[in-house]
């Protein structure tokens, strides 16, 4: 098998790998570069990775551990870069378009400030769409604590919300 063929089963799901690595490291250089690391291990680790069964979620959890080791190295010194995010909706009227930014701006900084797991779990359900049992093969945990880290999270981000004047 070369590299094309690898690729080619990777492709599909690779926009969602970059998403999650952006969402838990918050940062597109560090996002893209992760992305970069787990493709060389895919190729490192090819035979292996063509016998799995989930090839997806182990991409999702090599994410996941690589996007973590990225905040520990960032924690002891790195400097973080700072990431801008930009509605691409034409069809609102600017004010509108500033309101959502604010809102989406809001939503954001609530998720940042959870604890890992929470957000983890954030960024697969209701941002990736992943379902508890994929999320529950993506991070190895248990499927009752899986909903439970969504219960929280969602709680957290409902309450962060309303307390914020809109």
């Amino acid at each position: 098998m070369n590299y094309q063929d690898i690729m080619n089963i990777v492709l599909p799901y690779k926009n969602k790998l970059y998403r999650f690595a952006l969402r838990l490291v918050n940062n597109t250089h560090d996002a893209e570069e992760i992305v970069q690391d787990l493709l060389i291990k895919i190729w490192k680790k090819k035979d292996h990775f063509l016998t799995l069964d989930n090839q997806e979620a182990w991409c999702m959890t090599v994410t996941r551990n690589l996007a973590y080791d990225k905040l520990r190295a960032r924690k002891k010194g790195h400097q973080e870069l700072e990431t801008q995010y930009d509605l691409k909706d034409r069809m609102v009227t600017p004010d509108v378009q500033l309101e959502q930014k604010d809102t989406l701006r809001r939503v954001r900084l609530v998720i940042e400030k959870m604890p890992d797991e929470l957000k983890t779990v954030i960024q697969l359900r209701d941002i990736e769409g992943y379902t508890y049992k994929e999320i529950s093969e993506i991070t190895n945990w248990s499927l009752s604590k899986v909903k439970v880290y969504i219960h929280r999270a969602r709680k957290a981000l409902q309450l962060a919300l309303s307390q914020i004047e809109l």
